[in-house]
Protein backbone atom coordinates (compact mmCIF):
# COMPACT_ATOMS: atom_id res chain seq x y z
CA UNK A 1 0.00 0.00 0.00
CA UNK A 2 1.43 3.36 -1.08
CA UNK A 3 2.00 5.96 1.58
CA UNK A 4 0.23 9.31 1.10
CA UNK A 5 2.41 12.10 -0.24
CA UNK A 6 3.62 14.73 2.20
CA UNK A 7 3.11 18.45 1.85
CA UNK A 8 6.22 20.57 2.43
CA UNK A 9 7.14 24.23 2.90
CA UNK A 10 10.57 25.19 1.54
CA UNK A 11 12.21 28.37 2.80
CA UNK A 12 15.18 30.29 1.47
CA UNK A 13 17.35 31.58 4.32
CA UNK A 14 19.01 34.95 3.68
CA UNK A 15 16.57 37.88 3.72
CA UNK A 16 13.66 35.43 3.83
CA UNK A 17 14.02 33.92 7.29
CA UNK A 18 17.09 35.89 8.27
CA UNK A 19 17.60 39.63 8.03
CA UNK A 20 20.99 39.66 6.34
CA UNK A 21 23.49 37.05 5.17
CA UNK A 22 24.17 33.84 7.05
CA UNK A 23 27.59 33.63 5.38
CA UNK A 24 28.40 37.13 6.61
CA UNK A 25 27.50 36.12 10.16
CA UNK A 26 29.58 32.95 9.84
CA UNK A 27 32.47 35.03 8.55
CA UNK A 28 32.23 37.38 11.52
CA UNK A 29 32.34 34.47 13.90
CA UNK A 30 35.35 32.95 12.16
CA UNK A 31 37.15 36.28 12.16
CA UNK A 32 36.56 36.72 15.89
CA UNK A 33 38.17 33.34 16.47
CA UNK A 34 41.22 34.34 14.45
CA UNK A 35 40.54 32.15 11.43
CA UNK A 36 40.87 35.04 8.99
CA UNK A 37 42.22 38.55 8.59
CA UNK A 38 39.97 41.49 7.81
CA UNK A 39 41.32 41.41 4.26
CA UNK A 40 40.27 37.75 3.85
CA UNK A 41 36.77 38.47 5.14
CA UNK A 42 36.41 41.58 2.96
CA UNK A 43 37.33 39.61 -0.18
CA UNK A 44 34.88 36.83 0.64
CA UNK A 45 32.05 39.21 1.49
CA UNK A 46 32.61 41.10 -1.76
CA UNK A 47 32.32 37.82 -3.67
CA UNK A 48 29.19 36.98 -1.65
CA UNK A 49 27.60 40.36 -2.40
CA UNK A 50 28.30 40.14 -6.11
CA UNK A 51 26.96 36.60 -6.09
CA UNK A 52 23.73 37.77 -4.42
CA UNK A 53 23.29 40.56 -6.97
CA UNK A 54 24.34 38.67 -10.10
CA UNK A 55 23.98 35.04 -9.11
CA UNK A 56 22.77 33.83 -12.51
CA UNK A 57 26.02 35.04 -14.07
CA UNK A 58 28.26 31.98 -14.52
CA UNK A 59 31.39 34.06 -13.92
CA UNK A 60 30.08 35.31 -10.57
CA UNK A 61 29.06 31.80 -9.53
CA UNK A 62 32.59 30.61 -10.29
CA UNK A 63 34.10 33.50 -8.29
CA UNK A 64 31.83 32.79 -5.34
CA UNK A 65 32.60 29.07 -5.48
CA UNK A 66 36.33 29.77 -5.52
CA UNK A 67 36.01 32.23 -2.62
CA UNK A 68 33.93 29.74 -0.63
CA UNK A 69 36.50 27.00 -1.18
CA UNK A 70 39.28 29.19 0.17
CA UNK A 71 37.01 30.28 3.03
CA UNK A 72 36.59 26.77 4.49
CA UNK A 73 39.68 24.97 3.23
CA UNK A 74 41.75 23.31 5.95
CA UNK A 75 39.28 23.91 8.78
CA UNK A 76 38.00 21.09 10.96
CA UNK A 77 34.35 20.19 10.69
CA UNK A 78 34.07 20.01 14.49
CA UNK A 79 35.44 23.54 14.83
CA UNK A 80 32.85 24.96 12.45
CA UNK A 81 30.04 22.99 14.10
CA UNK A 82 31.05 24.40 17.49
CA UNK A 83 31.23 27.86 15.96
CA UNK A 84 27.72 27.47 14.52
CA UNK A 85 26.18 27.62 18.00
CA UNK A 86 28.01 30.85 18.82
CA UNK A 87 27.10 32.40 15.48
CA UNK A 88 23.44 31.43 15.89
CA UNK A 89 23.14 32.87 19.39
CA UNK A 90 25.02 36.10 18.68
CA UNK A 91 23.98 36.97 15.14
CA UNK A 92 21.31 34.73 13.66
CA UNK A 93 18.74 34.57 16.46
CA UNK A 94 18.43 38.38 16.88
CA UNK A 95 18.10 38.81 13.10
CA UNK A 96 15.23 36.41 12.40
CA UNK A 97 12.15 37.77 10.66
CA UNK A 98 9.41 36.95 13.17
CA UNK A 99 6.72 37.00 10.52
CA UNK A 100 8.48 34.32 8.49
CA UNK A 101 9.08 32.19 11.57
CA UNK A 102 5.37 32.45 12.35
CA UNK A 103 4.53 31.19 8.85
CA UNK A 104 6.96 28.28 9.20
CA UNK A 105 5.57 27.36 12.61
CA UNK A 106 2.04 27.41 11.23
CA UNK A 107 3.11 24.93 8.55
CA UNK A 108 4.55 22.68 11.25
CA UNK A 109 1.34 22.97 13.26
CA UNK A 110 -0.60 21.94 10.14
CA UNK A 111 1.50 18.80 9.87
CA UNK A 112 3.66 19.98 6.97
CA UNK A 113 7.39 19.38 6.80
CA UNK A 114 9.55 22.52 6.73
CA UNK A 115 12.93 22.61 4.97
CA UNK A 116 15.57 25.28 4.50
CA UNK A 117 17.02 25.50 0.98
CA UNK A 118 20.09 27.74 0.85
CA UNK A 119 23.52 28.32 -0.66
CA UNK A 120 24.88 28.46 2.90
CA UNK A 121 27.20 25.56 3.85
CA UNK A 122 25.10 22.50 4.58
CA UNK A 123 26.37 22.08 8.16
CA UNK A 124 25.36 25.65 9.05
CA UNK A 125 22.00 25.25 7.31
CA UNK A 126 21.25 22.04 9.20
CA UNK A 127 22.21 23.64 12.50
CA UNK A 128 19.88 26.60 11.92
CA UNK A 129 17.05 24.30 10.84
CA UNK A 130 17.53 22.21 13.97
CA UNK A 131 17.50 25.24 16.27
CA UNK A 132 14.31 26.49 14.61
CA UNK A 133 12.63 23.12 14.95
CA UNK A 134 12.38 22.58 11.19
CA UNK A 135 12.38 19.17 9.54
CA UNK A 136 15.69 19.56 7.71
CA UNK A 137 17.90 21.62 5.43
CA UNK A 138 19.55 21.54 2.04
CA UNK A 139 22.75 23.56 1.71
CA UNK A 140 25.90 23.72 -0.37
CA UNK A 141 27.97 20.63 0.39
CA UNK A 142 31.72 20.79 0.87
CA UNK A 143 34.08 17.84 0.60
CA UNK A 144 35.34 16.46 3.92
CA UNK A 145 38.33 14.15 4.34
CA UNK A 146 39.34 12.91 7.79
CA UNK A 147 37.14 15.51 9.47
CA UNK A 148 38.69 18.43 7.57
CA UNK A 149 37.28 20.53 4.72
CA UNK A 150 39.41 20.04 1.61
CA UNK A 151 38.26 23.25 -0.02
CA UNK A 152 36.38 21.42 -2.79
CA UNK A 153 32.63 21.45 -3.19
CA UNK A 154 30.50 18.33 -3.65
CA UNK A 155 28.52 19.41 -6.66
CA UNK A 156 27.31 22.90 -7.50
CA UNK A 157 26.57 25.86 -5.26
CA UNK A 158 22.93 25.46 -4.17
CA UNK A 159 21.61 28.50 -5.96
CA UNK A 160 19.05 29.33 -8.63
CA UNK A 161 18.11 26.31 -10.72
CA UNK A 162 20.15 24.05 -8.44
CA UNK A 163 17.60 24.62 -5.66
CA UNK A 164 14.77 23.42 -7.88
CA UNK A 165 16.76 20.33 -8.86
CA UNK A 166 17.57 19.64 -5.20
CA UNK A 167 13.97 19.76 -3.97
CA UNK A 168 12.77 17.60 -6.86
CA UNK A 169 15.36 14.99 -5.94
CA UNK A 170 14.35 15.28 -2.28
CA UNK A 171 10.69 14.92 -3.27
CA UNK A 172 11.44 11.70 -5.12
CA UNK A 173 13.31 10.32 -2.13
CA UNK A 174 10.71 11.28 0.48
CA UNK A 175 7.45 11.11 -1.48
CA UNK A 176 6.75 14.85 -1.29
CA UNK A 177 3.70 16.31 -3.01
CA UNK A 178 5.29 19.30 -4.77
CA UNK A 179 2.09 20.48 -6.56
CA UNK A 180 0.51 20.99 -3.11
CA UNK A 181 3.66 22.26 -1.40
CA UNK A 182 4.91 25.79 -0.70
CA UNK A 183 8.11 27.73 -1.31
CA UNK A 184 9.18 31.09 0.10
CA UNK A 185 11.98 33.40 -1.07
CA UNK A 186 13.07 37.02 -1.34
CA UNK A 187 15.10 36.71 -4.56
CA UNK A 188 14.28 36.48 -8.26
CA UNK A 189 17.17 34.02 -8.50
CA UNK A 190 14.90 31.58 -6.64
CA UNK A 191 12.09 31.74 -9.20
CA UNK A 192 12.97 28.18 -10.36
CA UNK A 193 12.48 27.03 -6.75
CA UNK A 194 9.17 28.88 -6.51
CA UNK A 195 7.99 27.45 -9.84
CA UNK A 196 8.77 23.90 -8.66
CA UNK A 197 5.87 23.94 -6.19
CA UNK A 198 2.17 24.64 -6.48
CA UNK A 199 2.10 27.46 -3.92
CA UNK A 200 4.90 29.99 -4.45
CA UNK A 201 5.21 32.88 -2.00
CA UNK A 202 7.39 36.01 -1.96
CA UNK A 203 8.85 37.34 1.28
CA UNK A 204 10.67 40.71 1.35
CA UNK A 205 10.96 40.43 -2.46
CA UNK A 206 13.54 42.16 -4.61
CA UNK A 207 12.17 44.20 -7.51
CA UNK A 208 12.17 41.45 -10.15
CA UNK A 209 10.55 38.92 -7.84
CA UNK A 210 7.92 41.46 -6.80
CA UNK A 211 7.07 42.11 -10.45
CA UNK A 212 6.70 38.37 -11.09
CA UNK A 213 4.67 37.84 -7.92
CA UNK A 214 2.26 40.66 -8.80
CA UNK A 215 1.92 39.41 -12.38
CA UNK A 216 1.12 35.85 -11.33
CA UNK A 217 -0.80 36.73 -8.16
CA UNK A 218 1.69 35.10 -5.80
CA UNK A 219 1.09 36.21 -2.20
CA UNK A 220 3.65 38.73 -0.94
CA UNK A 221 4.77 39.20 2.66
CA UNK A 222 6.95 42.25 3.16
CA UNK A 223 8.13 42.63 6.73
CA UNK A 224 10.59 45.37 5.79
CA UNK A 225 7.71 47.65 4.88
CA UNK A 226 5.75 46.76 8.01
CA UNK A 227 8.75 47.52 10.19
CA UNK A 228 9.46 50.80 8.40
CA UNK A 229 5.84 51.95 8.54
CA UNK A 230 5.63 51.11 12.23
CA UNK A 231 8.79 53.07 12.95
CA UNK A 232 7.62 56.09 10.93
CA UNK A 233 3.91 56.20 11.56
CA UNK A 234 3.61 54.47 14.93
CA UNK A 235 4.40 57.58 17.02
CA UNK A 236 2.40 59.81 14.64
CA UNK A 237 -0.65 57.54 14.83
CA UNK A 238 -0.45 57.39 18.61
CA UNK A 239 -0.34 61.18 18.81
CA UNK A 240 -3.23 61.54 16.34
CA UNK A 241 -5.36 59.12 18.34
CA UNK A 242 -4.69 61.03 21.53
CA UNK A 243 -5.79 64.28 19.85
CA UNK A 244 -8.95 62.65 18.50
CA UNK A 245 -9.72 61.24 21.92
CA UNK A 246 -9.22 64.63 23.55
CA UNK A 247 -11.63 66.44 21.20
CA UNK A 248 -14.15 63.62 20.79
CA UNK A 249 -17.60 64.45 22.22
CA UNK A 250 -18.20 62.85 25.59
CA UNK A 251 -21.31 60.96 26.59
CA UNK A 252 -23.73 62.68 28.90
CA UNK A 253 -22.78 62.44 32.46
CA UNK A 254 -19.11 61.81 31.68
CA UNK A 255 -16.83 64.21 33.54
CA UNK A 256 -13.15 64.99 33.22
Amino acid sequence: MAHPQKRVAFFDLDNTILQGSSLYFLGRGMYRRGYFTKHDIANFMLANLRFRLRGEDAVEIDKFRDAAQVFISGHKVDDLQNLASEVYDQYVSPSLWKGTIDIANQHLANGDEVWLVTATPNEMAEFIADRLGFTGALGTRAEIVDGVYTGQLCGAVLHGKEKALAIRQLANEHNFDLPNSYAYSDSHHDIPLLEAVGNPRAINPDTLLQIRAIRDHWPIHDYRRARALKAIFGPVAAKALSIVAFFAPRKRGQHT
